[in-house]
């Protein structure tokens, strides 16, 4: 047999390799055999019809949330990003890309509103990564191991809080370091993120997780129906753990991409988009500001975000510079990173959108 492989023919038939090992899978690609650790098929098997109305979404009439808390989530401002929608979306606008997922507000939201064709999100955080995998392929078994971890913190006082905590966090930086994909790795990032000072995703410079405990008297830790919602809608969804620049060869003329990066430091002191090791400074996000110029390029309808540099300096036009051929509207956000009550507040922030 003159074969190809599944990744062979998710490139020649423009969908997911993960959507081509489904069809093998149902014995819907006639004389695909499973050989060694991969499925092979004549080069001349044809691309099953798509019978499915709708590939990605969330249960009738049941929106999907955040299953994590995120330092600069993107919930509260969603109705500015969703007036930048491109027209035709879901429609002749089949494609969605989030290369900075995080705590994936707008990820949802549009899985929530629109049947999407082919849907790819991706993050340099493996740990956050390897979550958003578990809720997809292994919610049954992430739930029963989070409302273990539920039972165990919620009715304990706050001595014995304080020492599951501290054990969990060493146990999730154990697997960490062992590149561990398990669910049992991602019931604890959620557990962390639930439990933790200001749901901060922070690492030190051994890029063990170190946020202190929060003090939250009854932390909702186990959604279940929320996360099994949040497996119905990430279904097929191409989920990687890249740069991403990796984006480059999902996103084209028919793609609506969303850009979030760690956003630029207000100040000296600000430390809280410390995600992963190494950070990203302005050599970084002069690199973003010139990919989102390629894909722009393409004719991808692109939506960026970012810290506004002029809530600390009238004078500074960083991103007015960076972004100068797009357009740039500054919104209203309420935002609590700083530790200092009296800091947070109503801040400016930046939606940069090349329409």
């Amino acid at each position: 047999m003159d074969a190809m492989t599944a990744k062979e023919a998710a490139e020649k038939w423009d969908i997911s390799q993960r959507r081509v090992v489904a069809l093998c899978t149902e014995n819907r690609i006639k004389e695909a055999e499973f050989i060694g650790n991969t499925w092979l098929m004549p080069k001349s098997a044809v691309k099953p019809k798509d019978g499915r109305v709708a590939q990605f979404g969330p249960p009738a009439g049941m929106a999907v949330k955040p299953f994590l808390k995120w330092a600069g989530g993107k919930s509260q401002i969603l109705e500015d990003i969703r007036q930048k929608h491109p027209a035709g979306l879901g429609a002749s606008i089949a494609k969605y890309a989030e290369p900075f997922v995080g705590g994936g507000a707008v990820l949802f939201d549009v899985l929530s509103r629109y049947a999407m064709q082919k849907v790819y999100i991706s993050d340099i955080n493996k740990e956050l990564i390897a979550t958003y995998i578990a809720i997809r392929d292994n919610v049954t078994e992430l739930v029963s191991t989070l409302k273990r971890l539920e039972s165990g913190y919620l009715p304990a006082g706050d001595d014995l809080r304080k020492a599951i905590y501290y054990d969990s966090r060493e146990r999730f930086n154990a697997l960490k370091a062992a590149c561990s994909e398990s669910v049992e790795l991602a019931a604890l990032f959620i557990f962390l993120n639930r439990t933790c000072f200001n749901g901060l995703y922070r690492v030190n410079s051994h890029g063990a997780f170190n946020v202190p405990q929060g003090s939250y008297k009854n932390p909702t830790i186990c959604d279940e129906t929320n996360l099994k919602a949040a497996s119905k809608a990430l279904q097929d969804v191409e989920i990687v753990c890249a740069d991403y620049k990796d984006s480059r060869n999902f996103i084209d003329k028919n793609t609506f991409a969303y850009f979030d990066p760690p956003y630029r430091s207000l100040t000296t002191t600000a430390s809280f988009t410390s995600y992963a090791k190494g950070g990203f400074a302005d050599k970084e996000q002069a690199e973003l500001a010139q990919f989102i110029d390629e894909m722009s390029g393409r004719g991808a309808h692109i939506v960026a975000s970012n810290s506004d540099p002029k809530n600390a300096d009238e004078e500074d036009d960083f991103f007015d510079r960076l972004y100068s051929r797009h357009n740039i509207m500054r919104i209203s956000a309420s935002r609590a990173i700083n530790s200092v009550g009296a800091s947070r507040g109503k801040i400016s922030e930046l939606l940069i959108c090349n329409v």
